[in-house]
Formats: structure tokens, sequence, C-alpha cells
């Protein structure tokens, strides 16, 4: 797998952030499509249980098992446009699936704003339902892909059951651990801790959000996901890129040469 960021730069001040409000921005998408069709998209816990719960009622299991489809999907993409690049020896597009992620919320917005998704509230009865789910599921697959891809699987922004498994893992090793590794177990901790509450708080601003705006709600979360983009994957310097991380490794054994003092 080809990272983007190595642990150190996972947890800096530069990117925390980032994580921070992807994590927002997946709350936030939850808590809107809960008020918009009473269903959950960013995670596919939910999905699986409805897939068992329908089983005899053949036209519903099909309706959920193609939103997790679409979830399965928008991982595929973001794989195939960061490391399926990468094998096959070209640049790997870690921002184009975030990027796609704002371009689907935000396309999802606008299009129910203009009625072509069905009247915002109630269950799961219109057909704008069942896409209007497909595609934020979609995009919530692209995302945690993405960003997990792009840190060696250390961040996950838009479910929280493993970082809530983690944070008490990693909670029992600060009573334990000494030095550098409780140093390490210390931010490990405060990555989770914060993701939490970072999801709790997006989802109470999706709500407030969705009771005035409805489908002009997704706007948000989409804004909120380019801004994350823009701070921590448009932008790589060389020394970030690992592209070029790769291509120089042969040559670090070689003797270093003077720096241009137009460099500095």
């Amino acid at each position: 797998m080809l990272t983007l960021h190595k642990p150190d730069e996972v947890f800096s001040l530069r990117h925390l952030p980032t994580w921070l409000m992807l994590t927002f921005a997946a709350g936030c998408v939850n808590a809107i499509a809960v008020v918009a069709c009473e269903r959950y998209v960013t995670h596919v816990t939910g999905t699986v249980t409805r897939l068992g719960m329908e089983v005899v009622r053949v036209r519903v299991l099909l309706d959920f098992a193609i939103v997790l489809a679409f979830f399965i999907a928008g991982a595929m993409a973001s794989s195939a446009l960061i490391n399926g690049r990468a094998h096959r020896g070209k640049r790997p597009l870690h921002a184009a699936p975030l990027v796609m992620v704002a371009i689907a919320t935000a396309g999802v917005a606008l299009a129910g704003h203009d009625g072509l998704l069905g009247s915002f509230g109630g269950t799961v009865d219109e057909p704008g339902d069942f896409v209007l789910l497909s595609i934020l599921s979609f995009a919530s697959g692209l995302q945690n892909a993405a960003v997990a891809t792009s840190t060696g699987l250390l961040v996950r922004t838009t479910h929280l059951t493993g970082p809530a498994t983690d944070l008490g893992i990693h909670l029992v090793e600060l009573a334990y651990l000494q030095g550098d590794a409780r140093r390490t177990a210390r931010r490990h901790a405060l990555l989770r801790g914060g993701k939490i509450l970072a999801f709790a708080v997006g989802a109470a601003a999706g709500v407030t959000l969705a009771q005035t705006l409805h489908y002009l709600a997704f706007l948000v979360p989409a804004a909120v996901v380019l801004v994350g983009t823009v701070l921590s994957f448009v932008h790589v310097g060389k020394d970030d890129d690992p592209a070029r991380r790769a291509s120089s490794h042969a040559g670090e054994s070689r003797a270093a040469r003077p720096i241009a003092m137009d460099t500095l």
C-alpha cells in the first residue's frame, strides 16, 4: 500500500485538523441522511443488519444490497485511483477520491433541492430515497478508503467502531507503558477520542442544518471535505510525495550533493 502520510505526519498539528474535519463531515452526512429518510449511510453495520432483517422481503433486501454494493464500489474506486495507479507506475491521485466525495455530496444537495430525489423526511418509500442512499454510501466508501490508504490504515473517518475499540486499547496502554511508547499511545488515544467527539459534533450540526435547509444541508459537509482535502491532500511538498520517495530511495546511499543556495 502506497501511503501519503507517514505516522509522524498523521499525528502532526498540520494534518490532525483534517482527520477531525473529515470525521465531522461524515457525522454531519450521517445525521442529515437519518433526517431525510431514517437511514445511516457512512458505515455498513446498519445496512448489513437490515439485509438480515429483510431476508423475507426480497425487494427491500435487494435495495439494501445495492446500498452496500455502492459503499464497496466507492472503496474500490478510491483504491483504483491511489493504489491501482501506483501499481501501474503512475502517480497516485490521493486527492481525487475526496474531491469526488465533495462533488457527490454537493450534487445530492442540489438534486434534492430541485425535487429530483423526492420529499425530504420520512422513511425509505420512494426510488429517490435509495438513489440518495446509494450516492452517499458510494461517497462514504470513497472517503474511508482514501484516508485509510493515504495514512497506512492509521485513520478512518466514516465510522466509529474501530476508533472506539482503539481508544479503549490505548487508554489501558497509558496505564502501563512508559517513555516513547506511552507518548505514542497518548497520541493514538487523543486522535481516536477527537474523532469520536468530531463525529458527534458533526451529527449535531447535521440535525440542526437539516431542520432548516433540508437537502441543502449537505452543502456544509461537502465544503468541509473540500477544505480538509486542500489542507492535507492537494498540495504535497517534494519530501512528502510518496512517488518521489520511491524514486529517490535507490539514491539515498549515494554521497550527498551540495545544496544550491537558491533552493534554501
